[in-house]
C-alpha cells in the first residue's frame, strides 16, 4: 500500500451526491458573484423596482444570472445563495460552477492556459465542500465551547477573499480523506535521514539539534531509526533527521530524488510514532499526542491557492534567525508586551540540497522547495490559566444554518457586542500599527496565521503571531539588520506601504467580520467600524512621538487602493506573485472609500 486507502472505491467518493453537489455549487457561485464583484471583475445590474436585487450577464449576453445582495462598507456584496438563479432563452437552467466560470471567461480574464487548471481547482473546492456537508453538523455555539483542534478542523470555507481556495491539485481522493484538515484524520509523519553534506539544520541559540531531535523523538524511536540505517552499514551520526509529509514522500521524494535514496544520501526511516493533524494551512501539524511539541511544517509539492506548497530550503537557513530577532523586539517593547502579543517561534528549520536540481533548476523553482521542514512553538505551553485557543480564521466562521461563530462566543462572553470587539481589537489590532508605526514591521496577519487566546467566556484575551520568517517584512531601508535576518527587509513603494494594514487588515478580515456581525444581528456596521477608530485613535493618542508617521500614513484617509487577490491567481494560478517582489506584484484595480474617515479625529 503506497498511499492510504481505507475505502472502497464508490464509498471513497460516497459524499458527491447531487444534492450536495448542487448545494456546494450555490456556495461557491455566490461567493464568485461577490468577491469578483468586489475585485471590479463583475459589474451587477440593479433590476428597476427591485431594490437589492441584481443582474450579471455572461459574456455574450445570452446567460442571466439573478440574486439579491446587501451592500456593506469596502463595497462588500452579500450575497444570498439562495437567492441565485440562471436563466437562458427564457428557461431557467441548473447552477453550474464550471459553466459560470466559462462563461465569463472573457471578463474574469482566464487564459486558455489558466482556465482548466482553474476549473480542476473549482472542482476540488466543489468536491472539498460536499465532503464538509456531509460530516455531522456542528452547531457554531458548540464549536465556540470546543477545544482548540475541534475548532480548527471544524473550519469549513477557507481563504474568505479567494473562490478557488481549497484546490489541493496532486491528492487523489483517498489522500484528501487522509490528509485534509477538515476530515480531522490523525497523520504520521515519516521520517528521513539526509547525509550532513547534503543538508543544512539551523536553530536558536538554545535548543540545537540533538536538544530538539530528542525532545520531538522517543528513545525507541531513534533506536529504530539507528537500527535501520546501522542495517545498511550508515551511522545516524553522519546524518541530520527530517520530518516529511507521508503525501511527499511517496509522490515525490521517492521518484523525483530518486538518485538521493539510491545513493544512500536520503535514508528513509519509515514512520513517527507521534499522531499529526494537519491545520488550516495543509502542510502543518499539531502533535496531538502531545501539544506540547512543536509544530512540523512540512514541504508539501500540491497546488494550492496560487503555489505549490513547497519549503525552501535556501529559505530555511536564516528562518531561525529571524524569528529570534523578531520574538526579542516583541518582548522588548512595552506596548506590545501590554497587549499580551505572542509570537510562535519557528525554532529549528532544515533544508535538503538535492546537488543536481540547484545545479539545473533557476532559484525559486519548485524542485528547490521539495524538502525541509521548521519546528514552530506551540501555543499550549504558553497558555495562562483558564485560556483556551482558536484560530482567528473561526471568527468568519458560519455554520450550516448561517449561524455566526463569533456571534456565539459575544453571546458567551456576556459583553456588549462592542466591549467584545474591543478587547478582540486590543489583541489583534494594536499590536499590527504599533509593528507598523513604530518598526515599518509588517505581517500576513490573515486567520489563518493568527491564534486567539480566549477566556473561559470566550472572550479574546491576547494573540500569537505565527508563520514568521515568510511572511514578515521591514519595509525601511535604514533598520539595521543583523546579516542573516536582512532577508525580511522589502522595498515597497512610499505609497503603497500603508496598503499592508488596509488590504490585510481591513479589507481582507475586518470586511467580513463586519458583515458576518451584522448578518447576525450581533452588531451593526457603523459600531464596528466606530470600535475600529476607537482602537486606531486611543493607540495614536498613546504615541505622540509618531504623529508624522501618522499624518503620512494616514488610516483616516477618504479612500486607499483596491488589491485584488482573485485577479493575481485567475491571471497565473501556478505561481501568483513573486515571493522575492510581492509588493510588484500586486493587482490594484480603482480604490475603495475607507470606512474610518467618518471617525478621523
Amino acid at each position: 500500500m503506497t498511499t492510504p486507502r481505507p475505502l472502497a472505491p464508490q464509498d471513497a467518493v460516497a459524499h458527491l451526491t447531487p444534492e450536495r453537489w448542487e448545494r456546494a455549487t450555490r456556495l461557491l457561485i455566490r461567493k464568485a458573484l461577490a468577491e469578483f464583484t468586489h475585485e471590479r471583475l463583475l459589474t451587477p445590474e440593479p433590476v428597476d423596482g427591485a431594490p437589492g436585487h441584481w443582474t450579471v450577464r455572461s459574456d455574450d449576453g445570452a446567460t442571466t444570472y439573478r440574486f439579491t445582495a446587501r451592500r456593506y462598507a469596502l463595497d462588500h456584496w452579500q450575497v444570498a445563495a439562495d437567492s441565485i438563479t440562471r436563466h437562458r432563452d427564457g428557461t431557467r437552467l441548473p447552477l453550474d460552477a464550471l459553466a459560470f466560470l466559462t462563461e465569463l471567461r472573457g471578463s474574469l480574464g482566464l487564459s486558455e492556459e489558466i482556465l482548466p487548471v482553474y476549473l480542476e481547482e473549482i472542482s476540488s473546492t466543489l468536491a472539498g465542500t460536499a465532503y464538509k456537508l456531509a460530516a455531522p453538523h456542528i452547531s457554531a455555539a458548540s464549536l465556540a465551547a470546543s477545544d482548540f483542534q475541534t475548532i480548527e478542523t471544524g473550519m469549513t470555507e477557507g481563504h474568505p477573499c479567494f473562490v478557488a481556495n481549497n484546490g489541493r491539485l496532486g491528492f487523489d481522493i483517498a489522500e484528501y480523506r487522509a490528509y485534509a484538515p477538515e476530515t480531522a484524520t490523525p497523520v504520521r509523519l515519516i521520517w528521513v535521514a539526509a547525509h550532513r553534506s547534503r543538508a543544512t539544520f539551523t536553530a536558536s541559540p538554545d535548543i540545537g539539534y540533538d536538544k530538539l531531535i530528542l525532545s520531538e523523538l522517543s528513545a525507541p524511536t531513534l533506536r529504530r531509526f539507528s537500527a535501520t540505517l546501522a542495517e545498511q552499514g550508515l551511522d545516524m551520526d553522519e546524518y541530520v533527521l527530517i520530518p516529511v509529509h507521508p503525501w511527499q514522500w511517496w509522490n515525490k521524494l521517492s521518484v523525483t530524488f530518486a538518485a538521493e535514496v539510491a545513493q544512500r544520501h536520503l535514508v528513509c526511516l519509515g514512520h513517527g510514532d507521534d499522531e499529526h493533524l494537519a491545520q488550516q494551512s495543509i502542510r502543518t501539524f499539531f502533535n496531538t499526542g502531545n501539544p506540547h511539541k512543536h509544530y512540523v511544517k512540512t514541504a508539501l509539492s500540491v497546488l494550492n491557492m496560487g503555489f505549490l506548497r513547497g519549503l525552501s530550503a535556501a529559505y530555511m537557513e536564516a528562518t531561525p534567525a529571524i524569528n529570534d530577532w523578531l520574538a526579542d523586539l516583541v518582548a522588548e517593547d512595552e506596548v506590545l508586551q501590554d497587549t499580551g502579543l505572542a509570537v510562535l517561534r519557528e525554532r529549528a528549520a532544515v533544508g535538503y540540497h538535492p546537488a543536481p536540481y540547484e545545479a539545473a533548476a533557476p532559484k525559486g523553482s519548485p524542485y528547490l522547495k521539495m524538502l525541509a521542514a521548521l519546528w514552530r512553538e506551540s501555543p499550549v505551553p504558553h497558555l495562562a490559566e483558564g485560556e483556551r485557543l482558536a484560530t482567528m480564521a473561526s471568527l468568519l466562521h458560519t455554520d450550516r444554518e448561517g449561524n455566526s461563530f463569533a456571534a456565539a462566543l459575544i453571546d458567551r462572553s456576556g459583553l456588549e457586542p462592542r466591549e467584545w470587539l474591543r478587547r478582540y481589537l486590543n489583541a489583534y489590532l494594536t499590536p499590527l500599527l504599533h509593528c507598523f508605526y513604530a518598526y515599518d514591521l509588517v505581517f500576513m496577519p490573515h486567520g489563518e496565521n493568527v491564534i486567539l487566546a480566549l477566556d473561559e467566556h470566550g472572550t479574546p484575551r491576547r494573540a500569537f503571531f505565527k508563520d514568521l520568517a515568510e511572511e514578515i517584512a521591514v519595509m525601511n531601508a535604514e533598520t539595521v539588520l543583523p546579516p542573516q535576518v536582512e532577508r525580511i527587509r522589502a522595498d515597497v513603494p512610499e505609497d503603497m506601504k500603508v496598503l499592508s494594514l488596509f488590504t490585510d487588515v481591513f479589507d481582507c478580515f475586518f470586511r467580513f467580520l463586519s458583515a458576518t456581525l451584522a448578518e447576525a444581528d450581533a452588531m451593526d456596521e457603523d459600531t464596528f467600524w466606530s470600535t475600529v477608530a476607537a482602537c486606531v485613535r486611543d493607540y495614536q493618542e498613546s504615541a505622540p512621538h509618531l504623529a508624522d508617521r501618522f499624518a503620512r500614513y494616514d488610516l483616516f484617509a477618504e479612500e486607499f487602493a483596491l488589491s485584488c487577490l482573485n485577479r493575481l491567481q485567475l491571471r497565473d494560478n501556478q505561481q501568483m506573485v513573486d515571493l522575492q517582489d510581492p509588493a510588484g506584484a500586486l493587482q490594484l484595480t480603482g480604490t475603495l472609500r475607507n470606512p474610518l474617515a467618518a471617525y478621523r479625529p
